[in-house]
Parts: C-alpha cells; sequence; structure tokens
C-alpha cells in the first residue's frame, strides 16, 4: 500500500520527459514561500491532467494541472471540497493564490494547489468491523453535508439498464478473438472466463433491474474506494481524495458500489457481508435510506457488473481485444481489476444472500454499532472488532 502518495497524483497525468512542464514562476502565484520547488512529476496516470509534487520549508503540496481545465466544474469542485473541510470532513480544500483563487491559469492551462496527502492506504479487508463502520458513516456524513451545501439534484428516474443480449454479443466477438486449440494456458482461461461470462447472462437475462426507479439522489463522490482514502495511524481516515468523480445519483448506489469495491477479495470468495453490513449501518446512521432503495441499488450494481465485457477484455485480451497482442499480466492488474470474473461468478451464486446483506442494517429492530450485530450476522466476539 502507498504511503504519504496522494490517490489524485496517482491517477496522475502525462509521462515527465514529454515536455518541461509547469514553469517555476508558476509557484509565486502561492504565497509559499521563497524555498518552494518542484520535487518531481507524480506517477503517471489520466491524460486529462498532471501532478507535481510541491516541496517547501512549511510541507509539501500537490500541483495538479488541467492542459483544458474545465473553469464551471474545477470552480464547483472547489467551493464543495472547501466547504466540506470547514465542515470538519476530512477532505483537502485547494490552496488560494495570493489573488484569492483557487484555478490559477498560465498560457492556457489550469493549475490546483492543495496540501499533500499524509497517511497511507489501507485493503477494506485490513479493517475492524467497527472502522468499517465508520467508514460507512464518514461517506453518509459527506452525502448529507452535500446535500445541505447543494440544491436539490433535478435528475430523471429513467435510468437505463445494460442489456444482456448485448452483453452476450460482445462476449462472442471477444471468443471469436482467444485461439482454439493449441493456445496457452493463458488462452485456455480467457475462453473458460468468457464462457463462464456467456452462460450467467443466458442464465439470468430475465434478471434485468427496471429502468424507472424511485430513489434519493443528490452529488456524490464518484469513487469512493480504498485507492481515494488515506489512514492515520490510529486508524482514522486522514483523507478522502479523488473529487474530480464529484457527480450526481442515486445516493443508495454510491453506497453499493463503494462497500464492493472496499470489501471484495480478488479471489472466488466474494464480498465480506459483513463488513459490508457495518458499512451501511454506519452510512444509514448519518444519512438514512431505505431497505428498497439499497435493495435496488444492489440488485443493479451486479446486473452492470454482469453486463460489462470491458474488464474481461483488458485483463484477458489486452487493450485492442486480440488474445496474445500485448495482453497484459495479470499480477499487473489492481487488485478490484483482477477479481472481477471472480466476484460476478460469486455475486451471481449468491444474489439473494447479498440482497438481504446489505438491507439488514434496516431491518425492524437493528441496532446501531458493532455490539448490535453479536446476535444478527456479524458475530460480536470477532476479532476483526479490534
Amino acid at each position: 500500500m502507498p504511503t504519504s502518495q496522494s490517490a489524485d497524483a496517482a491517477a496522475g497525468g502525462h509521462g515527465a520527459g514529454r515536455d518541461a512542464g509547469p514553469p517555476a514562476r508558476l509557484l509565486r502565484r502561492w504565497d509559499l514561500g521563497p524555498d518552494a520547488r518542484f520535487a518531481g512529476p507524480g506517477p503517471d496516470g489520466a491524460a486529462v491532467r498532471r501532478s507535481r509534487r510541491i516541496d517547501t520549508a512549511n510541507g509539501a503540496y500537490l500541483l495538479k494541472e488541467h492542459p483544458a481545465p474545465d473553469r464551471r466544474r474545477i470552480l464547483f469542485r472547489h467551493r464543495i471540497t472547501a466547504a466540506l473541510d470547514a465542515a470538519g470532513l476530512p477532505v483537502l480544500a485547494p490552496v488560494p493564490a495570493r489573488t484569492g483563487r483557487t484555478l490559477v491559469t498560465a498560457a492556457g492551462r489550469g493549475y490546483e494547489l492543495f496540501p499533500w496527502a499524509g497517511g497511507r492506504g489501507r485493503d477494506g479487508l485490513e479493517l475492524t468491523f467497527a472502522q468499517c463502520e465508520e467508514l460507512g458513516g464518514l461517506l453518509g456524513r459527506l452525502h448529507a453535508e452535500m446535500e445541505r451545501l447543494t440544491p436539490p439534484v433535478q435528475q430523471s428516474m429513467l435510468v437505463p439498464a445494460p442489456r444482456a443480449a448485448d452483453a452476450a454479443a460482445a462476449i462472442d466477438a471477444l471468443l471469436a478473438a482467444v485461439p482454439r486449440g493449441g493456445g496457452t494456458d493463458f488462452a485456455a482461461l480467457t475462453e473458460r472466463r468468457l464462457r463462464e461470462r456467456r452462460a450467467l447472462l443466458a442464465e439470468f437475462a430475465d434478471h434485468q433491474p427496471p429502468d424507472a426507479e424511485v430513489c434519493t439522489v443528490g452529488h456524490l463522490h464518484g469513487s469512493f474506494h480504498g485507492g481515494n482514502l488515506r489512514y492515520g495511524g490510529s486508524g482514522n481516515v486522514t483523507a478522502v481524495l479523488g473529487w474530480d468523480g464529484l457527480t450526481t445519483g442515486p445516493v443508495a448506489g454510491e453506497v453499493v458500489r463503494a462497500a464492493a469495491r472496499l470489501f471484495a477479495g480478488e479471489d472466488d470468495r466474494g464480498l465480506d457481508l459483513d463488513r459490508v453490513q457495518a458499512f451501511v449501518r454506519g452510512h444509514r446512521a448519518s444519512f438514512p435510506l431505505d431497505a428498497g432503495q439499497i435493495q435496488s441499488a444492489v440488485h443493479r450494481a451486479w446486473w452492470e457488473r454482469l453486463c460489462d465485457v470491458a474488464p474481461l477484455r483488458q485483463r484477458y485480451l489486452g487493450e485492442d481485444g486480440a488474445a496474445g497482442s500485448g495482453a497484459p499480466d495479470p499480477a499487473q492488474r489492481p487488485p478490484q481489476e483482477r477479481g472481477h470474473a471472480a466476484l460476478v461468478t460469486w455475486w451471481s451464486a449468491h444474489l439473494e444472500r447479498t440482497l438481504d446483506a446489505f438491507a439488514a442494517p434496516y431491518a425492524p429492530g437493528a441496532g446501531d454499532g458493532p455490539a448490535a450485530e453479536a446476535g444478527a450476522d456479524v458475530p460480536g466476539d470477532g476479532h476483526a472488532y479490534g
């Protein structure tokens, strides 16, 4: 796990050698002191932005560059993150320039400056049940505060679901690219995974969720997962990063997606439903929804994963979809991506159990806190309570 590294930097930008980067005089736009200097580029990643560490006598900062900044979107995000920071939530507010602006432009490019995110990353499966509940509560407080800060979200209840027939057709096309007979073991695994998904699509074709659902909508973090969380030595969250994904949508959907990314193994063990329940229980305490919304979101999240063949294409066939033509080493994929196919299989086999587990914190009489689950699905004397 990374230490003292911003997840936004990890999503960084172009390679350092492609241009000279921002001019040194740019740093004078902020009151950073005379010794402020570029410490090096952030890791490569998304092509839409670059990130660099800035070292000063008073601490480190992260400078993010946007080659074509969406000024309105960035300033809205700045307003939200600054307000969340002011409310005492672990969100890094942008550092204003000498002019008071949080988005600085130079040569047509936009720049943002943030305090460097300390702490370390942790896998969700490392967390105790109490920490899972606290993490769900944090997401709930973010949702509640964003609801307070922003006007009501006007969003259509019509959200078309993916079609099983389209996913099946895509898999058939991928199967045609897999060598038959005499191929490698990896090619055989590729074919097995694709045929496994094809069979699941046929089996569950009549389980498509409705396109129209009544649910609570609002502003969402957009990418709440372990890579965007930093923890202090006592296990508390010190920073929630990744706010470039700020969006709107069903709140229950973000709760379910976050839990699925945080508490899924990369093998066939599927979701840790004890930790999922603790997380949902924490969220309920800060931003209550209802069991129906949660179960609808679970159904949709499972269905979208079932119909999403892109991870299969990228893992087993490479970006161009051709077996043996640059297919990546599976070990180099992020854990969540490496376990995508296995999670879909597990989730499909345990759909009813998963629906019940996510909704359990909303059951009549469900108590608050880890101890309340001692008589339910989460063992109160388990070692994970720490």
